[in-house]
């Protein structure tokens, strides 16, 4: 006991800001945070590094973390002879996804926890997601692992270290990319045909078992049926949005979506609730809106909005990462309800109707997973909808819609008596400006200026808190900003700050866009045109590339999005030439596997066109450019920029920002639209009617 002691003290994790880190601060493992002093200690020792990679809200880690990393059995294996490493993959993605690369190339698959061990200079030899503590029918526990890896380290080192610098070499590998010819619409075909082929028709999303919901996905399907007419691409995007609704992946009372459903029907979610998730489906939802103009998708744009602004949003504006799925030790326990709990907290009526809606069911629709039984646990999910419950009780759709709504109400407050999920508090600049942009878009497009606010107040806070004179910083947490910013950090901000110009037409958030995509080329090009995740500067094993989405969109097919909308928004005509450099080296990508290259299809839509501009200068004694700018946002033309050109100082700095609005002035008087396609303009208007129809006209040559 005296050595667990000691080892408790000296734990490297103390004064770390990840919560993650934290939950293994009191351990008996001797953890180190990845550093220096980490690496160089298994260097001059030469023992291997048990690098082992998670995140604070993730239900597996919480198990590993207290079957394994609080055993001392474990603990004296790891630390007699090894050294032993935490990251936090949302803190160093970087890292996360080489030694997830590792991890696919060894095992055919990945996932967090991510466990591997490497020799000293950080090469891997072993790779593994969860591991339990015991060997369990065919899966080897810990307590048997780390004894034959010790033993074949110390026994047959050369053959070992030869091995992970096979692994290393054929990373580096997969980790360059050469340049191709530019894509071309084809690209787009291939994409939808292998989305259609994974479709499931009954109940939306790709697969058939575990689903993501990938709203990049749905985001590219919206544009290509809007580009095509294929009324199916249309169809798959509306059917998965309704379905997710509608299922248990999304919380009916406290408003969100959980992390994804581990089942076909989106029935059973996996609990935790993570920022980029809200603010993708946000615009996924706000677009479907705009395409169909269905009250269900704009309401939950609307609901994800709430749920992040009442439980995600710091006093100061920026956006905590997420919600863990866990609550007092079990997966869930927040989100889950018996009938008895239901009637208990409402009146009979709107308890019967209340269970009739949500599919409640006296043995549970929830399967515990240790001992694989129902309990009496119900995920709450949309079972009957709320036309067929006014027919079946003789009441209107508006009153049941009141009623389940006062319900809803009930049970909220009857669960915030409930032990609450972890929140991580960690606000990220790459999540935050998926964030941004998700409630720029969305309050645009609802006419909820109270959504624009709040993205304009996270905008200012990243800007106030996480740009240094060095540049942008990964994490701010406690008052205290640090990590050095990435290519997601740049690329997502300056998307985040593209869709709040566009939402309020304040120019310095497109000046700061310009600049932070200029500044994405510039701190991680390479040669080729390919951009790296890191700067040159930071030591890793391999220089990392990424151009597949995965839950978040790759960060280079967000610079490539935003290099192509700045073109159109300032006339730049650098910004074009970085983006068909970039876009070359995602075609050598694209004869695999289109479909996983979403967010960068929806980039190429707009690079291949045709593409609007249209110019609004205001007119200081009218003020009426309002009716300009509403007309703008009425129907789904996914293909176009607004600029507004403001009188006085602001069209002065908005002319330097985007030199081809200087001569596009209001005219008698009246605020005046100015048209253009493909930097190709027509004659000004002051009628949002005359002026959409030119560009719908010309949008569709």
């Amino acid at each position: 006991m005296a050595a667990s002691k000691e080892h408790r003290l000296t734990n490297h994790l103390r004064g770390e800001a990840s919560p993650y880190l934290l939950q293994h601060m009191r351990n008996p493992v001797d953890w180190y945070p990845w550093g220096d002093e980490a690496l160089a200690r298994a260097r001059s020792e030469g023992k291997p590094i048990f690098l082992s990679i998670g995140y604070s809200t993730c239900h597996w880690c919480h198990v590993m973390e207290k079957e394994s990393f609080g055993s001392e059995q474990i603990a004296a294996l790891l630390n007699e002879d090894f050294i032993s490493i935490k990251v936090d993959r949302e803190e160093r993605p970087d890292i996360d996804h080489l030694y997830m690369t590792i991890c696919q190339m060894m095992t055919g698959s990945g996932g967090w926890p991510l466990t591997l061990v490497t020799t000293p200079e950080g090469e891997p030899f072993f790779a593994a997601t969860y591991v339990p503590k015991s060997s369990r029918f065919d899966k080897a526990g810990l307590l048997d692992l780390i004894p034959r890896i010790t033993r074949a380290w110390k026994e047959d080192r050369a053959r070992v270290e030869e091995s992970a610098r096979g692994l290393t070499q054929h990373l580096r590998g997969l980790m360059e990319t050469s340049p191709s010819q530019e894509p071309t619409e084809e690209a787009l075909h291939r994409a939808y045909r292998g989305l259609k082929a994974q479709c499931d028709p009954e109940h939306g999303g790709f697969g058939r078992g575990v689903k993501f919901p990938t709203p990049h996905n749905l985001l590219f399907l919206l544009r290509y049926a809007e580009r095509t007419g294929t009324k199916d691409a249309r169809a798959m995007a509306l059917h998965t949005l309704a379905s997710m609704r509608r299922g248990g992946i999304f919380d009916h009372i406290g408003l969100g979506f959980h992390r994804y459903s581990t089942d076909a029907k989106w029935l059973v979610p996996h609990f935790e609730k993570m920022l980029y998730d809200q603010a993708l489906l946000m615009t996924a939802y706000t677009e479907a809106y705009q395409a169909t103009g269905e009250p269900l998708m704009a309401q939950t744009a609307r609901d994800i909005a709430t749920y992040v602004l009442e439980q995600l949003t710091h006093p100061e504006g920026g956006f905590y990462c997420a919600q863990d799925a866990d609550a007092a030790g079990q997966e869930g326990l927040f989100y889950l309800w018996t009938i008895p709990q239901v009637r208990a907290a409402l009146d009979s009526a709107d308890a019967d109707l209340f269970i009739e809606r949500f599919g409640l069911e006296q043995e549970g629709n929830y399967v515990d997973e240790v001992i694989g039984k129902r309990t009496g646990w119900n995920i709450l999910h949309e079972a009957v909808s709320t036309q067929d419950l006014a027919e079946r009780h003789s009441m209107s759709k508006d009153e049941v819609h009141r009623k389940l709504e006062r319900a809803r109400g009930l049970l909220e407050k009857e669960r915030e008596g409930r032990p609450r999920p972890l929140r991580d508090e960690k606000i990220l600049t790459d999540w935050n400006g998926l964030m941004i942009g998700a409630l720029a878009r969305a309050g645009a497009a609802l006419d909820a200026p109270s959504l624009v606010d709040a993205a304009t107040r996270a905008a200012q806070f990243i800007w106030g808190n996480l740009v240094t004179g060095g540049g942008l910083t990964h994490r701010y947490k406690d008052g205290h900003a640090a990590i050095e910013g990435m290519l997601d950090d740049y690329a997502f901000l300056s998307f985040g700050l593209i869709e709040l110009y566009e939402a309020g037409f304040e120019e310095v958030w497109l000046e700061r866009a310009a600049y932070l995509t200029n500044q994405t080329f510039e701190l991680f090009g390479k040669a080729g045109g390919g951009l790296g995740m890191v700067s040159p500067r930071t030591e890793l094993l391999a220089p990392p590339e990424d151009y597949y989405d995965g839950a978040i969109p790759s960060g280079a097919a967000v610079a490539f999005q935003s290099a192509v909308r700045l073109f159109h928004m300032t006339g730049l005509p650098h910004f074009r030439t970085r983006a068909a450099e970039l876009s070359r080296v995602f075609s050598s990508h694209l004869n695999h596997a289109a479909e996983q290259h979403a967010f960068f299809l929806v980039g190429l839509d707009y690079a291949l066109g045709p593409t609007a501009q249209i110019v609004i200068a205001a007119a200081s004694e009218a003020k009426d450019e309002g009716q300009l700018i509403a007309a703008t946002r009425k129907d789904y033309l996914p293909r176009k920029v607004v600029v507004v050109r403001h009188v006085g100082d602001a069209g002065a700095h908005l002319a330097r920002i985007a030199p081809f609005t200087e001569r596009q002035t209001a005219r008698e008087g009246r605020a005046t639209a100015y048209v253009c396609v493909d930097h190709t303009c027509e004659a000004f208007t002051h009628s949002g009617e005359e002026m959409m129809e030119k560009v719908k006209r010309r949008l569709q040559k």
